[in-house]
């Protein structure tokens, strides 16, 4: 059945290369060890980053805790929105100059940015409606702050006035991605002397 090795020589070729396949293997596996490491390393480190960053974007919320549109003149639509907005239990600080608030209507969707880095585009102001706040910022939960949208402002030209029964839709995004979006409605009817309504 086995055919009898008789020279010694023969023998010891047969070792050899028996040898050099099993050093191969060995090689081989030990690159594909250090690739699969290398691989489970970086996705660790990625996973890590995403939850953390989906951590953030699920505690860091913006609330809106009270609404209402202005007019210059009774006679006039309303031209002002302002928002007074504080951050929700658990959420990291909040900054106010790297928010985005997304402006939608019936004819007008627009982006705009804080009024300290917009650059002449459509921009918001915020203002701190407690002592103890800062304008561009949310620490603590206490924190109050006014974000107002001048709808009849130049660099917000493209924003239209609200009139008695418009709709539309504010969504504020923080630094961390988190969104929080406030529906604005206008009172079907105003009395003639009003200039300050809650929508």
């Amino acid at each position: 059945m086995f055919e009898k090795i008789t020279n010694e020589d023969e023998r010891g070729q047969v070792g050899i290369g028996t040898l050099i396949v099993f050093i191969a293997m060995v090689l081989v596996a030990a690159i594909a060890a250090g690739v699969l490491i290398n691989t489970a390393g970086s996705l660790q480190s990625q996973a890590s980053d995403t939850g953390t960053e989906t951590q953030q974007a699920v505690a860091n919320q913006i609330e809106v805790t009270h609404a209402y549109a202005e007019a210059n003149d009774p006679d006039e639509p309303f031209e002002q929105i302002n928002l007074t907005v504080k951050k929700s239990a658990g959420s990291d600080v909040i900054d106010l100059t790297a928010v985005t608030v997304q402006y939608t209507d019936n004819s007008t969707s627009e982006t705009l940015a804080h009024e300290d880095v917009a650059n002449g585009g459509a921009q918001f102001t915020t203002t701190a409606a407690t002592t103890d706040s800062d304008d561009n910022s949310l620490t603590d939960t206490s924190d109050r702050v006014v974000i107002g949208i001048q709808l009849d402002a130049a660099e917000n030209s493209n924003l239209n006035d609200l009139n008695t029964g418009d709709r539309a839709t504010i969504e504020i995004v923080d630094q961390s991605g988190a969104k929080f979006t406030y529906g604005v409605t206008m009172p079907q009817t105003v009395s003639s002397d009003q200039t300050v309504v809650e929508v």
